[in-house]
């Protein structure tokens, strides 16, 4: 028996790094260029009890006769996300484009109010600056850059860690790759917002596949089609995920949804009725706060949009 960490999922495989190999790689990664995997299956009683790994696990495996491994056991977690499918993760950096994809300020709220239920840190990072601030932007461009302005202030003040970034002019490269030292983190968002060229500008070494914006659609190609965890020279681990353009509520319970908004969670407890779901209860504290201003009305406005959509799932199921 040995002990390793799953670094890929493909195909009913799992990818495991042995537990040397990942500590070497975590704290001297520029010894390892190409460290050695061993594939293996499940077994059967990890799908009997509905606890397939994930990349990120750490687990027991053995070797087989024909060289390749079984996973056994599969060790206590810190955290899973189901969307992407990933475990043990730290850090959480939501990757949207202020521009080609257009900024999408309803879905990065949805991710938010994902991660934010999972527990876990998060890193708000715009991409493609370069596209709003450039000599020759269109007017309409430049709106959208008063706009972005905006918006990184909005979650700026709200309490989230914002960074912009140019990838193409590597403007802000290395502010997030600091964020990502000795830690195990997750890139996602809406798929064409240049997680993978970021990646890629990281460490260049990587060489990730990327893919154009599709005109037509407004928005990009999945060019990541599994997860992966890479080894950063920093120490740090990071997985390029797939992106999505959906995410549903099918784990949060209406009473839930209000403690997934940091500024709606800090008011909360001074609303006249526990469990106060901040729409038309008397001595609202929320409300209150939107009616003043210190409260941004888009953000009130997404909150009542997944307030439906949780209430709609329990009535569907």
């Amino acid at each position: 028996m040995a002990q390793g960490l799953i670094v890929k999922a493909l195909s009913g495989y799992y990818y495991v790094l042995p537990e040397l190999e990942a500590t070497k790689t975590s704290l001297e990664p520029s010894t390892i260029a190409r460290p050695a995997l061993v594939q293996c299956r499940g077994r059967g009683i990890l799908r009997k009890h509905k606890t397939p790994p994930l990349v990120g696990d750490r687990v027991i495996y053995e070797v087989t006769e024909n060289g390749e491994g079984m996973v056994d056991e599969i060790l206590p977690r810190t955290s899973e996300l189901i969307r992407p499918p990933i475990a043990n993760v730290q850090l959480a950096v939501l990757v949207f484009s202020l521009d080609e994809p257009a900024l999408n300020l309803q879905l990065l709220d949805k991710f938010l109010v994902h991660i934010e239920h999972e527990g876990l840190e998060i890193l708000i990072c715009f991409t493609k600056q370069d596209l709003l601030k450039s000599a020759n932007a269109s007017d309409k461009q430049l709106e959208a850059s008063s706009e972005a302005d905006k918006v990184y202030e909005l979650y700026q003040q709200i309490g989230y860690t914002v960074l912009t970034t140019s990838a193409l002019k590597r403007q802000g490269v290395q502010a997030v790759l600091d964020k990502l030292r000795g830690t195990i983190s997750v890139f996602s968002g809406q798929s064409g917002v240049g997680k993978s060229t970021l990646l890629n500008a990281m460490m260049p070494s990587l060489r990730l596949e990327t893919n154009e914006i599709s005109m037509k659609l407004g928005r990009g190609k999945h060019t990541t089609r599994h997860v992966e965890l890479i080894p950063l020279d920093n120490g740090g681990w990071v997985a390029d995920t797939p992106g999505f353009s959906q995410l549903d509520f099918l784990q949060l319970e209406a009473e839930q949804l209000g403690a997934c908004f940091k500024e709606f969670h800090v008011l909360s407890s001074g609303c006249k009725f526990r469990g106060c779901l901040h729409q038309h209860e008397p001595d609202c504290r929320v409300r209150e706060a939107l009616t003043e201003g210190k409260i941004a009305a888009s953000r009130y406005e997404h909150y009542l949009q997944f307030l439906t959509e949780i209430k709609e799932r329990k009535r569907r199921y």
